[in-house]
C-alpha cells in the first residue's frame, strides 16, 4: 500500500518522537505541521523537511488522510471534531478527550463519519507487551486471577519547567497523566473492566517549579497526587493499581499479573522495550522476545498500524473505543474516590488483536494476517 498522508497539529515536546519515527514507518508520511504558535510549526517543519501552515489550511489539504492530534488533552476533542468534519482519520496523543463525556461524544461521531479514530499510547504494541500477551495467549501463566500495577514518581516540577498542566489542569494528575499507559497495557492482557474502586489525596497544596525561567514560582495543586485502587476486569481478574506524583522511592515493579499456572512480571508500559519474566515450574526466567519494536522508542507505532489498517480494511488496534474505555476507567477511578463507592463501568472494549511475531523494523501486520 502506499503511504498516507498525515498532518500534525500540535508542535510541542511530544511532537519530536513523531516526526522523527516518521522515517520508520513506510505505511505514512508526514506532510504538513500546524501549531497555534506558528514559530513553532515552523521550527519543527524546518527540523524535519515538512511544511508549516494554520491548523485551517492544513485540515483543508487534500493530501492529508489521517491528523495526528498532538494538543494538550483540553484541546483533543475540538481538534479531533474539526478533523473529522474535515473528512480526516484522527489519530490522537492521549487522553483520547478531557473528559468521559467528550470522548464519546468524539467516537461516536468518527463512526456516523466511516473514519476512524485513534489514540495512544501505542506502547502495548511493542516487542516487551506483545511478548507477555503472547504468553497469557498460550496459558503459560493460567487463568489470570489477580495483578498489580505500580506508577509512583515524586512528580515533575523538579525538572519540568512548566508543570502546571500535572497539577491543576484537565487532564492533570498521576492517573490521567500517566494512567493511560498501565490502564491500555491490562487492557491488552485481560480484556476490559467491570468495575472500579479507589481513595485518594494529596501531599501538599502547591508544587515548587525547580528549573527554567520559572524557577522558584508556586504551582498550586487542584488534583488528587495519590490515587489507589482496584480495577474489576470482566474475566474476574482483581488488579490493584496504584499512581503518585508523591512518592520519593520505591521498590515495585511497573505491572505483574498472578495467574493460577504461575506469574508474570511485565516491563514498564511507558516503553516499547523491556524483559519479561515469567514464574513456572518452581523458579523466575527471562522471556525470550520474538516480537519487532522491542529495541527503542517506536512511539508512531500505533498510527502506522492504523494506518496499515485502514489500507487492508481490518480493525486497528490502539482503537477510540480501548481509548474511551481506558478514559472512562481512569474517570471512574477518582469518582470512586471522591464519593468512597465502587463504580460500574459502562462501556466494553474489545482486546486489540495481537502482532504477529517475527517482523522487522517498520513491518506490521497483526497475527492472523501472517497465520
Amino acid at each position: 500500500m502506499s503511504a498516507l498522508g498525515v498532518g500534525v497539529v500540535g508542535c510541542g515536546v511530544i511532537s519530536d518522537i513523531y516526526l522523527k519515527n516518521a522515517a520508520v514507518f513506510p505505511q505514512f508520511e508526514i506532510r504538513a505541521v500546524a501549531d497555534l504558535r506558528a514559530e513553532a510549526a515552523q521550527a519543527k517543519a524546518d527540523e524535519y523537511g515538512s511544511e508549516a501552515m494554520t491548523v485551517e489550511a492544513l485540515l483543508a489539504r487534500d493530501d492529508i488522510d489521517i491528523v495526528l492530534n498532538l494538543t494538550i488533552p483540553a484541546a483533543h476533542a475540538e481538534i479531533g471534531h474539526r478533523a473529522l468534519e474535515a473528512g480526516k482519520h484522527v489519530y490522537s496523543e492521549k487522553p483520547l478527550a478531557g473528559s468521559f463525556e467528550e470522548a464519546r461524544a468524539l467516537n461516536a461521531a468518527a463512526g456516523a463519519a466511516g473514519l476512524r479514530l485513534g489514540c495512544a499510547p501505542d506502547t502495548f504494541l511493542g516487542g516487551a507487551h506483545q511478548t507477555a500477551r503472547a504468553l497469557i495467549d498460550a496459558g503459560r501463566i493460567g487463568r489470570a486471577v489477580a495483578g498489580t500495577a505500580t506508577l509512583m514518581l515524586p512528580g515533575h516540577e523538579a525538572w519540568h519547567p512548566n508543570p502546571d498542566f500535572y497539577y491543576s489542569q484537565p487532564g492533570g494528575g498521576p492517573m490521567m497523566d500517566m494512567g493511560p499507559y498501565y490502564i491500555t497495557a491490562m487492557l491488552n492482557l485481560l480484556g476490559p473492566i467491570a468495575r472500579v474502586t479507589a481513595l485518594g489525596g494529596r501531599a501538599r497544596d502547591s508544587r515548587e517549579i525547580a528549573t527554567g525561567p520559572r524557577a522558584g514560582a508556586q504551582v498550586p495543586v487542584e488534583v488528587d497526587t495519590h490515587l489507589a485502587g482496584v480495577l474489576e476486569f470482566a474475566q474476574g481478574a482483581l488488579v490493584q493499581i496504584a499512581t503518585s506524583f508523591d512518592v520519593r522511592a520505591h521498590r515495585h515493579g511497573p505491572l505483574e499479573l498472578y495467574g493460577t499456572e504461575g506469574s508474570m512480571t511485565i516491563p514498564d508500559p511507558n516503553r516499547f522495550d523491556g524483559t519479561v519474566e515469567l514464574f513456572e515450574t518452581g523458579e523466575w526466567r527471562d522471556q525470550p522476545m520474538h516480537h519487532g519494536h522491542g529495541d527503542g522508542n517506536f512511539r508512531g507505532l500505533g498510527l502506522a498500524q492504523m494506518a496499515e489498517a485502514i489500507g487492508s480494511g481490518r480493525p486497528h488496534c490502539a482503537s477510540g473505543d480501548l481509548a474511551l474505555h481506558a478514559l472512562e476507567v481512569m474517570e471512574a477511578m477518582h469518582l470512586a474516590a471522591q464519593e468512597g463507592r465502587a463504580i460500574e463501568i459502562t462501556t466494553r472494549c474489545a482486546r486489540p488483536a495481537p502482532l504477529a511475531a517475527g517482523l522487522g523494523t517498520g513491518e506490521i501486520a497483526l497475527q492472523e494476517e501472517a497465520a
